[in-house]
C-alpha cells in the first residue's frame, strides 16, 4: 500500500471514528421504536406550595394520595396551559403576548450496553421572542429520579419548584430550584449544613438535571447537573446531546447518558423504576417561562412504566 493511500485510509478511519463518537445516538434505529406523545404545558407561577393550597388548587385534598399525573396527564395539559399562559395577575403577572399554551412532543427511549438514549421531537409553533435568554433560542431539559427524592413520584419536577425561586411569586433573586429536604427542620429557609447535604448526596437524594441549549444551525451546549439545595453542574459529565431542526421547524433533541459508574450520577439499571419529567424553553424564554410535563416513569427492558427503554 502506497504512503498516499495509507494516509487517505487513516484520515477516513479517523473521520469515521469522530463521527461515531460525536453522534452515538445515531446507532439507534429510531424508526423501530414507538413514540409516546407527551404534551408539555405552560405552568405560570404554579409551585409546589400551590399544589397543597386549598382554594388555589382544586386537587389539594387529593394530593399526595394521588399524583399530579394520575389526575391530569393525557387530557388536561393543553386546557391548563391555555388558561395559565394569559391567566389573571396572581397566577401570571407577566404574560408574554401571543405565547402558545402548550407544545406536543413525541418521546422515544432506548439503551445499549453503555448508554441510555432519550429522544424528544417537537414543533415549538410560532413563539414570540421573550428576550430573556439572549444567548439561546431554545432549551430542552430532562429531570430524573431513582425513587430517592420524597414525592418526586407524586409531583415530578414540582418538588423542586417553590414560590421563593427567582421569578416566582415570592422570588428571591439568584435562588434556583431546590428540594425541601435540603432545608433545616423548623428553621424557615435555612439550609442544612454541608455535612448533612453531603450525606444526602451520597444517598442519592437529589434530582438529575440534563439540559440542551441551542440555536438553529449550531451545536448544542449541554448542562449536566443536579438539584438538591440548589441547581449545580456536575464536575464530571455523563450526558451528551444533539439538536437538529428540519425544514418544517421540528426539533429533534437526543440525550445520551452513561448508564452507570459516573460519580455524581444515579446508576440506571434494569429492575428499577425511575421518575422522569421534561421541560422546554422556547422563544428565548428563561426561568419559569417554560413548558413542563407531569411526572412519568421509566424502566429498562421490561416492566410497567410510561417509557420502557429496550436494548438496541
Amino acid at each position: 500500500m502506497s504512503l498516499k493511500i495509507s494516509r487517505i485510509f487513516l484520515l477516513t478511519a479517523m473521520a469515521t471514528a469522530i463521527f461515531i463518537v460525536s453522534h452515538p445516538a445515531w446507532a439507534v434505529d429510531w424508526a423501530k421504536i414507538e413514540p409516546k406523545k407527551i404534551t408539555l404545558f405552560y405552568p405560570a407561577m404554579s409551585s409546589f406550595e400551590h399544589l397543597q393550597t386549598r382554594g388555589r388548587h382544586s386537587g389539594s385534598r387529593r394530593y399526595p394520595d394521588k399524583s399530579c399525573a394520575a389526575c391530569h396527564a393525557g387530557s388536561d395539559e393543553r386546557p391548563l396551559g391555555d388558561s395559565l399562559v394569559h391567566a389573571e395577575k396572581f397566577k401570571e403577572p407577566a404574560p408574554i403576548p401571543g405565547k402558545p399554551g402548550a407544545i406536543d412532543t413525541q418521546i422515544k427511549t432506548a439503551h445499549d450496553a453503555n448508554n441510555i438514549y432519550v429522544r424528544i421531537e417537537f414543533d415549538p409553533g410560532i413563539q414570540p421572542d421573550a428576550g430573556m435568554d439572549k444567548e439561546f433560542e431554545t432549551k430542552v431539559a430532562v429531570m430524573i429520579d431513582d425513587g430517592s427524592v420524597i414525592e418526586a413520584n407524586k409531583a415530578g419536577c414540582w418538588v423542586a419548584c417553590h414560590a421563593d425561586v427567582a421569578s416566582m411569586s415570592r422570588g428571591v433573586e439568584g435562588r434556583t430550584k431546590y428540594l425541601y429536604e435540603s432545608l433545616a427542620p423548623n428553621q424557615g429557609d435555612t439550609q442544612k449544613d454541608e455535612a448533612a447535604l453531603a450525606a444526602m448526596r451520597s444517598e442519592g437524594k437529589y434530582l438529575e438535571y440534563w439540559q440542551a441549549r441551542f440555536n438553529p444551525g449550531a451545536k448544542a451546549a449541554v448542562v449536566d447537573g443536579t438539584v438538591l439545595e440548589k441547581r449545580a453542574d456536575n464536575a464530571i459529565r455523563a450526558v451528551k446531546a444533539d439538536a437538529i431542526r428540519n425544514k418544517t421547524g421540528v426539533w429533534t433533541v437526543t440525550f445520551t447518558r452513561k448508564l452507570k459508574g459516573v460519580p455524581g450520577h444515579k446508576d440506571i439499571v434494569p429492575g428499577k423504576t425511575y421518575n422522569i419529567g421534561f421541560s422546554i424553553h422556547a422563544g428565548h424564554a428563561a426561568k419559569r417561562f417554560h413548558y413542563v410535563s407531569f411526572e412519568r416513569t421509566l424502566v429498562l427492558d421490561d416492566g410497567k412504566a410510561d417509557f420502557v427503554a429496550t436494548a438496541k
